[in-house]
């Protein structure tokens, strides 16, 4: 199933989608696009579902973006701000007393809450080889490395292991693992050694996010 995007799914109750600002109409589309590319991959993915998703017709959504492909593109560079955005509040909170390496990866744990920033972001990994979609994949990685060290003031064995371990998050949430902990324990044992205490925070993030249309359009 794929998840919805918080503020898609209450179009119908606030605006007709006719009234709604071009740039927020465009958000919405964003938003949709990340969860049902995070969910779905770039391959299964159809711009008609991520118009469904938003609440938006999918000829609007050609209009606007000209193309899955150019689509997927922006969800992708959003996703590299987005976290950006967030690494860089980690590091100015200085009313914070942890080490900025553990406001930053406590920062990226809670990303869990939109599943579709972090899946998206492994779908535009495998995708390395693609001539449009991997150039913007490894300019996003490599923009999180730059500001990692050039921000952060991080050596390079830091962030490589900072970054292995935010992997190993996007791995366990793309292969669904992290909806195994009331079932199997040796994924419990894994799930919790890699959360620690925000395990809770990822059991209440993965419930709290409710699936909006089936996978298959």
């Amino acid at each position: 199933m794929i998840r919805s995007a918080p503020v898609s799914s209450s179009v119908d109750d606030r605006l007709p989608v006719s009234r709604i600002p071009a740039a927020e109409r465009r958000e919405l589309i964003l938003d949709a696009a990340t969860n049902v590319f995070g969910e779905l991959g770039y391959a299964g993915a159809t711009t008609d579902q991520v118009a469904k998703a938003a609440g938006i017709s999918q000829p609007y959504v050609v209009r606007m973006f000209g193309s899955k492909e150019n689509l997927f593109v922006e969800v992708m560079e959003r996703t590299g701000d987005r976290i950006l955005e967030v690494f860089r509040a980690a590091m100015a909170d200085t009313d914070d007393p942890r080490p900025v390496s553990a406001r930053i990866g406590a920062a990226y744990v809670d990303l869990i809450e939109d599943r579709g920033i972090m899946l998206s972001l492994m779908q535009g990994f495998m995708l390395g080889s693609d001539p449009r979609i991997g150039p913007v994949a490894r300019s996003g990685f490599m923009r999180i490395y730059k500001a990692l060290r050039n921000e952060g003031g991080f050596e390079p064995q830091q962030i490589r292991e900072f970054l292995a371990e935010g992997m190993l998050i996007n791995t366990l949430l793309a292969t669904g693992l992290t909806e195994s902990l009331d079932e199997d324990a040796d994924a419990i044992e894994l799930l919790a050694c890699t959360f620690g205490d925000k395990l809770a925070l990822v059991r209440d993030g993965l419930a709290g996010t409710p699936a909006l249309i089936p996978s298959k359009a």
